[in-house]
């Protein structure tokens, strides 16, 4: 006899329980919603260069359409290596020493993965990016949260150090840093590299902004300070620096030991990463002026953006590096953060982004995140709704 009961599902235990909706998918929701200018979520509103497209056209005419090898197309590996030499001072092998990845996130995930065991410990500075706590939860890690310095966002290096542990496997640091827009400086590298020094702690440098420092600024890569780049998965991005987000496709520069490592996880996570966009990507970076007159470009949208929040009651707090504007309301509203952003979408038309999910235990400081990775038409919208509050 057939039975009449319904099919059930059974019951899963996350491995996640704590992670909901993320505020940037709540937000840009709401932006959709109310017809708002869409200054939340980081990335561009506008192309990349049609030259780029044409590079990845071009090898998908040309048959390059399987899969490349696992760690990535030989030639763009040589081009990453080339250009970290070039900038950084610092010698990887393409061959061993370079991986390239389906982006930044997953390459954290890799990362992390690769090197922290159950029961081990990493290091995460807050504010930080969303996915750090998750991807240590699911290596079976335990998160030890270090708060950046309220109101400057500068690193605390006697809480730094006073968090390491026997058990303390790594620490995840983000330069130019997405929320707050603060760069580390050479200095900076210096001290940590004076604090892990004397242990084995490991280091993921999360440098997806790297082309995007102000001011006449150098960008301080952990792969210029030859202590930390002996024991660095160094991250980037090429869909930040060459404004094509949606591509995913990233890189990972560590040394021979660690890159073996993570390329182990690599090939179960991902194996590989898309052959058109590789080859597109590796000839495109025959010629550095994109990466080299980034800074320049962000820069003036920066200055423009800033220039037109100057005539508003938000008080600006310094941008250096990203495309990230942080702004302090307490002028204008009472409000929490997220309250805040959600009445600035629906009342104002203009999206943010609150810092407090930014937090573990969501710390409120009446700040708001803007992102100007878009035309300067849209940059200026936003800016005539927020002048009228």
């Amino acid at each position: 006899m057939p039975t009449t009961t319904a099919p059930r599902t059974p019951a899963l235990a996350s491995r996640l329980p704590h992670v909901g909706t993320t505020i940037f998918t709540v937000m840009s929701a709401l932006a959709q919603q109310y017809g708002a200018v869409n200054l939340g979520q980081g990335f561009p509103d506008f192309d990349g260069d049609p030259k780029l497209i044409d590079a990845v056209v071009a090898a998908m005419r040309e048959g390059l359409n399987q899969y490349p090898p696992m760690a990535g197309v030989p030639a763009l590996r040589e081009a990453v290596a080339a250009k970290i030499e070039a900038l950084y001072g610092r010698v990887y092998d393409p061959g061993r020493e370079i991986t390239i990845t389906a982006g930044a996130t997953q390459a954290i995930l890799t990362a992390i993965l690769a090197c922290v065991h159950p029961g081990d410990e990493v290091i995460v500075l807050e504010p930080c990016y969303d996915s750090y706590g998750p991807n240590i939860e699911l290596a079976g890690g335990r998160i030890v949260r270090v708060p950046l310095v309220p109101g400057t966002f500068r690193p605390d290096f006697d809480r730094i150090a006073a968090a390491i542990g026997p058990r303390t496997r790594a620490i995840i640091v983000n330069s130019p840093h997405n929320p707050s827009a603060t760069v580390w400086r050479a200095e900076d590298l210096e001290r940590l590299a004076a604090i892990l020094r004397p242990t084995d702690v490991l280091l993921i440098s999360d440098e997806v902004y790297e082309h995007m420092v102000y001011d006449g600024r150098a960008h301080a890569s952990a792969a210029s300070h030859p202590d930390l780049a002996a024991r660095a998965f160094i991250v980037s991005s090429f869909g930040k620096t060459y404004h094509v987000t949606g591509w995913k496709v990233g890189y990972v520069a560590a040394p021979a030991p660690l890159s073996d490592e993570f390329r182990k996880v690599h090939q179960f996570n991902v194996f590989t990463v898309n052959t058109p966009m590789q080859h597109g990507l590796a000839r495109y970076m025959a010629d550095p002026r994109p990466y080299l007159e980034l800074p320049a470009f962000y820069q003036r949208k920066r200055d423009l953006f800033r220039a037109g929040l100057a005539r508003t009651r938000f008080r600006l707090l310094p941008s250096e590096g990203s495309y990230f504007q942080c702004v302090d309301y307490a002028a204008i509203s009472d409000l929490g953060e997220e309250a805040f952003c959600r009445w600035l979408t629906s009342e104002a038309g203009v999206a943010a982004i609150p810092l407090a999910p930014f937090y573990a235990d969501g710390f409120e400081q009446r700040i708001v995140r803007f992102c100007f990775a878009k035309r300067d038409q849209t940059l200026e919208l936003a800016l005539q709704r927020l002048a009228a509050l």
